[in-house]
């Protein structure tokens, strides 16, 4: 019997080790210790413990009756009280610490945690490959301006809007130099409280995604005051009032199309991606079994729904009609054990599908092959320096943001860790750019999405045209160096993680509206 695999912080429900029998019969260990440094802390296995032939034994913190720290040990020992197996640790691992490969090697921090499952180590071939952007993330609110629940998020036109789940709430959030902070005119200063048709109920807001004509759509799991009973629906929204309430203009109850899922396991996510971007990516229609054609599909709003459910880790594309039909184009499977939040990425055609805590913050990266079909072309971990949050929700910033090679990415927190609900990182730009089928909201502005430096300021994925005018030169109106204390900084929030990293840049003329670059 082996010591495989340890959690000593941020595990579910708890603290846990995991024993190891690599060998080819089954072991009885009843009477068997597992201590940490301090001998007054003991678990000792009851009668009729076994663990199989190259099998796995979790034991919980409720079990142990004993926590892990920071720097800690754990010991096993025989009944005889024989010390078997031993590994001491000086910081807590990112993930847990585990052998490599499993069962047999030394200890390392594992790629993600496995509890009672095969360790999951660099390397292997089936282990999420490194975060592709920088390291580090920040938090991007004030402190306590949530307080949990914070789910969906989408950026468009400046805007970084997210859901509420337990208050049915959507937030209108801009930059206000330092943090994201509610919208303070006509009404959004607290969040709008979201309604069902006909003013009534308080949906579980779990997802939010920004149409073509401006609307907001909002994917939800239940009506919260019936809180036992599954309710798949997505909500339209105008966003465009005064009011301090919105009820849904359109209502789209996909419950008996989709698998039963349990009340609160139900649409957790969505996504509005443009007709042109699909077509130009080739996407192929499943439920015609040919190309996809929108004009066959008329009255849908020019683009397609990505629908993400949580209880079975699946991905649907449905097209909504206006007259509140909905019809499914295909099936997604992101290989993850939940969905929790979806972001399309226009410059790269990229599906991504974001799992929470559950799967250590794991993302799919989903392309459209050669047969039309969106597959999984990798996996990513969360970044080196994001602890294992709750994430529900997951925002990408368009190429216009770029600023050094690298652009800001969002999460939405659900436990509010520490008092914050949003973090920040970063993913690289592309080299060369293609955004498929134009642009991923609405567009007020006259240019296509672009921003050579030569337009007045440049276009979002939201489309409207920015407010501060950039130099001939592409540069805009000058740059600042970044001061070396990180976020807050009131920069972009790129620039204050690279400070997190110890680097400073100069960021010359990416000034953007929205995001904090003055």
């Amino acid at each position: 019997m082996r010591i495989n695999e340890i959690e000593s912080s941020g595990g579910d429900p708890g603290d846990w080790v995991e024993l190891a029998n690599p060998s080819a019969a089954d072991v009885d260990i009843a009477g068997f210790q597992v201590r940490d440094d301090d001998d007054t802390h003991v678990w000792t296995a009851p009668a009729g413990t076994v663990v199989p032939a190259g099998g796995h034994l979790v034991v919980e913190e409720t079990e142990l009756g004993f926590g892990l720290g920071g720097g800690d040990a754990v010991r096993l020992s025989g009944a005889d009280g024989a010390q078997l197996d031993s590994y001491t640790w000086t910081e807590h691992a990112r993930t847990t610490y585990g052998r490599c490969p499993d069962g047999a090697g030394a200890f390392a921090v594992t790629v993600a945690p496995t509890k009672g499952a095969a360790n999951s180590c660099a390397g292997d071939p089936d282990a999420p490959a490194p975060w592709p952007g920088g390291p580090d993330v920040s938090t991007v609110d004030r402190a306590d301006d949530f307080d949990g629940d914070l789910s969906g998020l989408d950026y468009a036109d400046g805007v970084l809007w997210a859901v509420d789940n337990g208050r049915g709430l959507l937030h209108r959030l801009e930059w206000d130099g330092a943090v994201w902070t509610n919208t303070a005119e006509d009404g959004w200063a607290e969040g709008k409280q979201l309604r069902y048709p006909g003013g009534v109920g308080t949906p579980d807001s779990e997802g939010v995604t920004v149409t073509g004509d401006g609307s907001i759509v909002v994917g939800t799991e239940r009506d919260n005051d019936a809180d036992d009973v599954s309710l798949l629906s997505l909500l339209r929204y105008d966003v465009t009032g005064a009011d301090a309430s919105l009820t849904a203009t359109t209502e789209w109850d996909l419950t008996a199309d989709l698998p039963p899922t349990g009340a609160n396991a139900g649409i957790e996510a969505v996504e509005w991606v443009p007709d042109e971007a699909l077509v130009d990516l080739g996407f192929s229609d499943a439920s015609t079994g040919a190309a996809y054609d929108p004009d066959g599909y008329p009255a849908h709003g020019g683009g397609v729904y990505f629908v993400g459910v949580e209880g079975t880790g699946l991905v649907h594309a449905y097209l909504l009609s206006d007259d509140g039909d909905a019809h499914r184009l295909a099936t997604l499977d992101p290989e993850l054990a939940g969905v929790m939040a979806l972001d399309f990425d226009l410059a790269t055609g990229t599906l991504w599908v974001v799992c929470d805590n559950g799967c250590d913050g794991t993302s799919s990266l989903l392309e459209v092959g050669d047969d039309g079909a969106f597959a999984v072309m990798g996996q990513v971990a969360r970044p080196e320096g994001m602890a294992n949050l709750n994430s529900e929700g997951f925002a990408i910033t368009p190429v216009e943001q770029c600023a050094v090679g690298v652009r800001p990415v969002y999460w939405a927190d659900d436990d509010d860790t520490d008092g914050h609900s949003l973090w920040a990182g970063t993913l690289p730009c592309p080299d060369d750019p293609e955004q498929p089928g134009g642009e991923d909201g609405t567009d007020d502005g006259s240019d296509a999405g672009t921003d050579d430096g030569t337009d007045d300021g440049g276009a979002d994925d939201g489309g409207a045209g920015g407010t501060e005018s950039g130099g001939d030169d592409g540069t805009g109106d000058g740059g600042e160096e970044l001061p070396d204390t990180g976020a807050g900084s009131g920069l972009l929030v790129v620039g204050a993680l690279l400070t997190l990293a110890g680097l400073t840049v100069a960021v010359a003329g990416r000034r953007r509206r929205g995001l904090g670059l003055s």
